[in-house]
């Protein structure tokens, strides 16, 4: 269950938490913001948003920054350079596609440890977010913006909590905290449909759970489904204000656990049709398309060929369009990895060694994922009958620092040569 709810809280860092604009209808409370205030803030936020889905956080936090100094009493300013941070942190470490979560490895504590400034920065702006909402909320406490943004404020604790300083319990206390808030919200405002994103989660991850620990949840009163949690994103994806994209972005994730891999990828090329400077968003469609075009065991290529043509036409376009690489240029040892890894499953094993070899020497690449670039070179050039290439690869393994026991997978490479279907 630890893997679900950390792959889960990772997911919110993607759906990056935007303020709707107004008060619920008839209430009867002083605005936050006036008219020309709340037009000023929502032009920065929009920009500043735009400038996040594409990878450009100096302008982001510019922006975000400009709102702190506006608008000092409103919780917007710190909320959003906080989201920019944490975002900017999972980018750095690749960790903002989807797909390197599906992996019990990826859990396991490691040498990794978190910026000791990063963490404070974040601290210092959810500390200043969730006091101004707060103290908004006592003058009025059923102001649905501060509900919203105390919530979101919360749920960004939590994700940071559990992926990055990998505190369990305080991620579940305060993922609870935030789905109890916009609960509220809907309350007040059945149609304040962007806090519903939040709980569609829970409801998702609650319907995710073994027997056992929905049994034990149960008890509490916590039950969840997972149709019914997708359902709710949905609605947010049809219907909110300003979350429409965070909905998605979270569906496609979604979809892809669920073995939706034709809304996936839909999803996704739309996104990346938006945002034509984030390279992730094309990732996770190559990424939904592979699956779609591999998922069915069988002794052709591919179930789907159009998919898999689309999917590889993806990577290339990543690695050699001028007008697209320049973005991508600071994940190239991650991309060419998954293109390795879609490459095996279409069993074409020398073009993958050959695309997991580059993973490993683009400059400054991550150390981790070049020695499982070589685990997995060793593996193609063994399926490709190279025995003495792969016997190579494997003996680099065990030259670097061992990461997710990948010591232990060469070692029974040296043993035996390495056989498995391609869609495996």
């Amino acid at each position: 269950m630890k893997v679900l709810f950390s792959f889960l809280a990772v997911i919110v860092a993607l759906v990056a938490a935007i303020s709707t604009a107004g008060q619920t209808a008839g209430q009867p409370i002083s605005p936050w913001l006036t008219e020309t205030e709340r037009a000023r803030f929502e032009q920065l936020r929009d920009s500043g948003f735009e400038a996040l889905y594409n990878l450009d956080y100096d302008k982001a936090r510019q922006n975000f920054a400009e709102i702190e100094k506006s608008f000092p009493q409103h919780a917007g300013g710190p909320q959003y350079l906080a989201s920019s941070l944490w975002i900017e942190t999972l980018h750095k470490s690749r960790r903002l596609q989807s797909s390197l979560y599906s992996s019990k490895s990826f859990y396991s504590n490691g040498d990794e440890k978190p910026d000791p400034k990063v963490i404070e920065q974040f601290r210092t702006w959810t500390r200043a977010s969730k006091k101004l909402s707060e103290a908004r909320l006592k003058q009025y406490p059923k102001d649905v913006e501060a509900l919203y943004f105390l919530g979101c404020t919360e749920g960004l604790k939590a994700s940071f909590e559990e992926a990055v300083e990998r505190r369990h319990f305080a991620a579940l206390r305060d993922g609870s905290d935030a789905v109890d808030h916009h609960r509220q919200i809907i309350k007040i405002d059945p149609t304040y449909h962007d806090a519903e994103i939040t709980i569609g989660l829970y409801d998702y991850v609650l319907g995710s759970m073994p027997l056992p620990a929905k049994i034990i949840a149960g008890i509490t009163g916590a039950r969840g489904s997972k149709k019914k949690g997708i359902a709710t994103i949905e609605r947010v994806m049809r219907e909110g204000r300003n979350a429409c994209d965070q909905a998605r972005t979270l569906l496609l994730v979604l979809y892809t656990r669920e073995k939706r891999y034709g809304d996936a990828a839909a999803l996704a090329r739309e996104l990346a049709a938006k945002y034509p400077r984030n390279y992730v968003y094309r990732l996770e469609a190559a990424d939904a398309l592979v699956w779609q075009a591999f998922s069915i065991p069988t002794n052709k290529a591919a179930t789907n060929p159009a998919a898999a043509d689309e999917a590889f036409a993806i990577f290339e376009l990543l690695l050699h369009d001028k007008a697209v690489a320049d973005t991508a240029a600071r994940a190239l040892d991650l991309i060419h990895y998954e293109y390795g890894e879609a490459l095996f499953k279409a069993a074409r094993f020398e073009r993958a060694a050959e695309e997991f070899i580059a993973a490993t020497k683009v400059d400054g690449a991550d150390q981790g994922l070049a020695t499982m670039a070589h685990l997995f070179a060793g593996r193609a050039l063994d399926a490709g009958n190279k025995r003495e290439q792969a016997l190579g690869q494997y003996r680099v393994v065990l030259s670097r620092p061992d990461v997710f026991e990948a010591h232990d997978e060469a070692n029974k490479g040296l043993r035996g040569p390495f056989k498995a279907d391609a869609r495996n």
